[in-house]
């Protein structure tokens, strides 16, 4: 099952299949690690679902939320 980064719950895992976008955002997002192929995991999210905290290639990350939905991971 596909999701986008922004749609998982707090525990869930999964691997980075695609990130969309044009651009900056994913120059950015590849820069900070997140290719396909990738495992992430959720670790936290603020109260009103901005932003959220993974893990990834063995370090935090703190994403927002229109960063988060141009990532699309098969949950494990």
């Amino acid at each position: 099952m596909e999701k986008t980064l922004d749609e998982f719950s707090i525990g869930e895992k999964g691997i980075v299949k695609m990130v969309l976008g044009e651009g900056q955002i994913k120059r950015r997002l590849f820069d900070m690690g997140i290719t396909p192929g990738a495992e992430v995991f959720l670790r936290k999210k603020a109260p009103l679902g901005d932003p959220i905290e993974i893990t990834i290639r063995g370090y935090e990350l703190t994403l927002r939320k229109s960063e988060a939905c141009c990532v699309k991971v098969e949950v494990k």
